[in-house]
């Protein structure tokens, strides 16, 4: 997580037990939020979770939603995209072992989204913003991405790099 959250929502681990969370943006939140991930703007972002607490751990599941506008990565023309997505987050404490760079680990699907957090405080705000980053595509292209390509004079996606002469092969043998 990073020290200057746009989207801070700090929460003590001690008081969450079974209970729901929602976070609503702010404009001046959607605003950085959408600089931080290089997008025209985010009009929505919301979140819906129900907090569930053993021990130390603190689990977070709900949705995330969100309206943005995104440059399309071809063309540049905004496109207006929808987030519905899934959230499962599992924020557990930071322990004083912690894998050194050069150590090998083996990271289980369930393990993907843990946050570890220092003291009695964890961000859901922050992830839930990282939540926003991952489900953004950063290859989108819009309707007017191919001729974008052709007036730049640039082939399509499956015309380029090194499979492309094997394309010409097949073609040629039929």
């Amino acid at each position: 997580m990073t020290a200057t959250s746009e989207l801070s929502r700090l929460l003590d681990v001690r008081q969450v037990e079974g209970k729901a969370a929602r976070i609503l943006a702010t404009a001046d939140e959607r605003a950085a939020l959408a600089k931080r991930f290089g997008l025209v703007r985010i009009d929505s972002l919301s979140a819906d979770l129900d907090l569930a607490r053993n021990d130390r751990i603190v689990e977070a599941r709900g949705v995330l939603k969100a309206q943005l506008i995104q440059s399309c990565a071809v063309s540049a023309e905004d496109i207006a995209v929808t987030v519905d997505e899934p959230v499962y987050i599992r924020f557990i404490p930071e322990t004083e072992t912690q894998p050194g760079a050069d150590d090998e680990i083996e990271i289980d699907a369930e393990d993907l989204d843990e946050i570890p957090y220092t003291g009695h405080h964890f961000d859901l705000g922050e992830a839930v913003a990282q939540t926003l980053g991952l489900a953004i595509d950063p290859y989108l292209t819009g309707p007017n991405a191919d001729a974008a390509r052709k007036a730049a004079g640039i082939g399509a996606p499956e015309d380029q790099g090194p499979f492309a002469a094997l394309k010409g092969l097949a073609d040629r043998s039929q």
